[in-house]
């Protein structure tokens, strides 16, 4: 599913318009995005959580030539997934499993 599709879907389960949808969509991505720049965590209770994850400096290899890289340190944005989300992509796998 992509971003259009999304916004479709939740025009239709909410019926608003899907401009009045991505308005907020899109303002919700921007709020979740500026939360983490600044290094703060985001929690959708049930759903999960961004957060900022810091990675230190390290060394790595080249896998061609072997030859060791550094890395330098950085900030990668890192979701985890709520109760409730788990719930329901677990049923999908109980689901799949009844099917073999």
């Amino acid at each position: 599913m992509n971003k259009q599709e999304l916004i479709y879907e939740i025009s239709k389960d909410t019926r608003l318009s899907s401009r009045a949808v991505e308005l907020v969509l899109n303002s919700t991505l921007d709020v979740i995005s500026a939360q983490l720049a600044k290094g703060e965590t985001v929690i959708l209770s049930g759903f999960g959580a961004f957060s900022p994850q810091f990675r230190a400096a390290r060394i790595g290899r080249n896998p061609h030539t072997k030859k060791a890289v550094p890395i330098p340190a950085c900030v990668k944005p890192k979701f985890k997934a709520g109760k409730d989300l788990l719930a329901a992509v677990s049923k999908l796998d109980e689901e799949r499993m009844e099917c073999r």
